[in-house]
């Protein structure tokens, strides 16, 4: 056994509070990191490339990359990535929301193994966590165990890559505490939906539980954003 071995963790990094939290963790547990971000047609690109970009700038992180997977705005049915669709404001529990990207973990999942294979690494984080499955499948445990298996069965047989989600069963209000002990940057990273500039729109799904979570927490949310409408001051307030 190579004691001087360094290990490696490709992380996937969105430049969303989750992902940076993922991020954190992984420099903790590994020697090096490779950071992969991937643009896919949202609508907030180019402020989620910035946050990525700062991100990584703040950690000195091992690799930065970031990849195109425009196919995924092609083929349409997301909110996220079709400006003809209204993104919803307020939080949406009830079955599968329209900002669900399909099946666009898979493809970021896959180029994230691509990566750690070719560079030796030892595993591949992300921030998936499960209090959002039941809106997006593809953030639910029973997928990355399936996921697990196509790794092993679809690469080298020397190649021994795990999938970590270090936050998966943790809540927003967790996350954000847990990324406090952290000394995360969390004034660098994006969550909104709507806006790509400097002030967040408040209103949509993401601002509402992210305000929600940093209230509960007890920490002040640093980001600025439009001025919440009422019925999103009572969501935060719950």
């Amino acid at each position: 056994m190579d004691t001087d071995k360094k290990t490696i963790g490709v992380t996937l990094v969105s430049g969303g509070l989750d992902s940076l939290v993922a991020l954190g963790i992984a420099l903790k547990e590994c020697d090096e990191v490779a950071a992969l971000h991937a643009t896919y047609g949202q609508r907030t690109a180019d402020r989620e490339r910035k946050a990525f970009e700062d991100i990584c700038a703040h950690y000195d992180v091992s690799w930065a990359m970031v990849i195109d997977l425009g196919h995924i705005a092609k083929f349409g049915g997301s909110s996220l990535t079709d400006p003809d669709a209204e993104i919803p404001e307020g939080p949406i529990f009830q079955g599968i929301p329209n900002t669900y990207v399909p099946f666009r973990n898979t493809n970021i999942l896959a180029a994230g193994v691509s990566w750690a294979e070719a560079l030796g690494a030892e595993a591949v984080y992300i921030g998936v966590v499960e209090e959002d499955s039941s809106g997006y499948p593809d953030c639910r445990r029973e997928f990355i165990q399936n996921f697990q298996r196509v790794v092993e069965e679809g690469t080298r047989p020397d190649t021994d890559i795990i999938i970590r989600v270090p936050i998966i069963s943790l809540n927003k209000t967790e996350i954000i505490r847990l990324g406090a002990g952290l000394n995360a940057p969390f004034e660098l990273t994006w969550s909104c939906y709507r806006n790509s500039g400097d002030i967040a729109c408040g209103n949509c799904e993401s601002c509402l539980l992210r305000l929600r979570a940093f209230r509960r927490a007890g920490i002040e949310d640093p980001l600025k954003y439009e001025e919440l409408s009422e019925e999103a001051q009572k969501f935060i307030e719950r």
